[in-house]
């Protein structure tokens, strides 16, 4: 667990700003759905055996003896919703996007932590495969529009549980001549959920994956046509990726597409799909699951989505020094008195009514303190109130770059700041593209 405050709040802020734009444009509602859940839920779609269900949940029991779980990822909780609030009777396909925090007990790495935020998109009731490249597309546009650079997907076809038996058998042969040297962990995956000794992380079970089976290999037909349709969609929307042919997700729920996103140092550019130096960090991935709705006692349901790691994300922006787009005060409110304190708090809601983000300290009581303020906010306009001014219902316009100032009645304030402020604006842009005053 850790507090977030600034200045890397300021990148949390502009992050959501993006996600809640892009989710927008795209076509998505907003959904919020519970922290805590039924433990059952997430045992019934994501999987008894994964290392989330078995290892990283946050189990507790109430007084009335129902086990509950912190929930470990959105898209079990979406799903739920769509199925209690007959989301299943509304014109097909739903989108919804959820942001909240995740609760997993993991080793605390860089950008994730036990307590951590996710942004989720869930693209219900789709089962054409460009479905699975606007999904791919979203999350690229989303760490683009952050500022992260060289977003790339990594992904990989899992297939249906059709063609995902042979897979499985020849994925259990070739494992079984490695049994006596697998952690324990995957001794007991090779017979109970073959497909996660894929996902383990030791080094020594890392190393016999590079010559494990391939998915790709045992596609049907359907699932192989399925794959080369996304792949020719994001071909034809010029989306970087690379095909990993051992990625499968670490929920059970996932079937056809997977995919993960990394942010890649300009330095660092991969060769066939592999990275040349140390891993860049993943920060988000998803994939389709067409069965999740029936394994929950929901209609047959195609779907696909994907969720963003919050805290990875600005933590790689931090690492790539993106800044955070700081909206500073246009104007300042300087006050002198107490009579002038609350006139200040009456022009300051006029001006917050009219859009115009205005500084001020009204604790301070100190003019050239407030100044110094003003100096620092990088304003270009200081508003000065004193009792003569209230006793008159004047204000004083102070040009902080020329130091010049004039008094205007206090009904024509806002119309006379707003023409500075527009006159100032245009006069920026003239010197920032043509080098001469307007």
């Amino acid at each position: 667990m850790h507090d977030i405050y600034e200045p890397d709040i300021a990148l949390f802020d502009d992050l959501q700003d993006v996600v809640r734009d892009l989710a927008r444009a795209y076509g998505y509602q907003h959904i919020e759905i519970p922290v805590l859940e039924d433990k059952d839920l997430f045992v019934r779609s994501v999987g008894l055996d994964t290392d989330m269900v078995e290892k990283e949940m946050y189990v507790l029991k109430t007084r009335g003896r129902d086990i509950l779980a912190l929930r470990p990822e959105g898209t079990a909780g979406v799903a739920r919703a769509y199925i209690q609030n007959g989301f299943m009777y509304m014109p097909q396909p739903v989108k919804l996007w959820y942001w909240g925090p995740m609760f997993r007990y993991e080793n605390p790495q860089a950008g994730r932590y036990r307590q951590h935020i996710q942004a989720g998109f869930e693209f219900l009731g789709a089962d054409n495969p460009i479905a699975d490249a606007e999904t791919m597309q979203l999350a690229v546009r989303i760490g683009e529009s952050f500022g992260l650079k060289n977003v790339c997907v990594y992904l990989n076809s899992i297939g249906c549980s059709a063609c995902r038996v042979s897979y499985r058998k020849a994925l259990k042969a070739y494992y079984r001549t490695k049994s006596r040297k697998l952690c324990s962990d995957c001794k007991r995956r090779l017979h109970t959920n073959a497909l996660r000794l894929l996902d383990c992380k030791n080094e020594t079970c890392m190393m016999f994956r590079k010559d494990a089976p391939e998915t790709l290999g045992y596609l049907c037909k359907d699932c192989s046509a399925h794959f080369k349709k996304v792949l020719e969609f994001l071909d034809e929307m010029k989306i970087n990726y690379f095909l990993d042919p051992y990625l499968v997700r670490g929920l059970d729920y996932y079937n056809q597409t997977v995919f993960e996103l990394k942010a890649i140092p300009s330095q660092q550019q991969p060769v066939d799909g592999h990275e040349q130096q140390k891993e860049p960090l993943s920060f988000g991935g998803g994939g389709r699951y067409d069965y999740l709705m029936k394994m929950l006692g929901g209609p047959d349901t195609t779907a696909v989505g994907f969720a963003l790691g919050i805290d990875r994300m600005v933590e790689i922006a931090k690492q790539e020094q993106v800044k955070a787009k700081k909206q500073n005060p246009r104007v300042y409110v300087i006050q002198m008195g107490d009579i002038a304190r609350t006139k200040a708090l009456q022009m300051l809601d006029m001006l917050r009514a009219q859009g115009i983000f205005a500084g001020f300290d009204l604790c301070r009581d100190s003019i050239k303190a407030q100044f110094r303020s003003a100096d620092r906010l990088g304003v270009r306009y200081a508003l000065i109130i004193g009792q003569k001014e209230v006793v008159d219902h004047e204000v004083l316009i102070r040009d902080m770059e020329t130091g010049i100032q004039e008094s205007i009645p206090e009904e024509k304030m806002i119309e006379a700041l707003k023409e500075r402020l527009r006159l100032a604006r245009k006069d920026k842009i003239n010197h920032t593209f043509y080098g001469v005053p307007s």
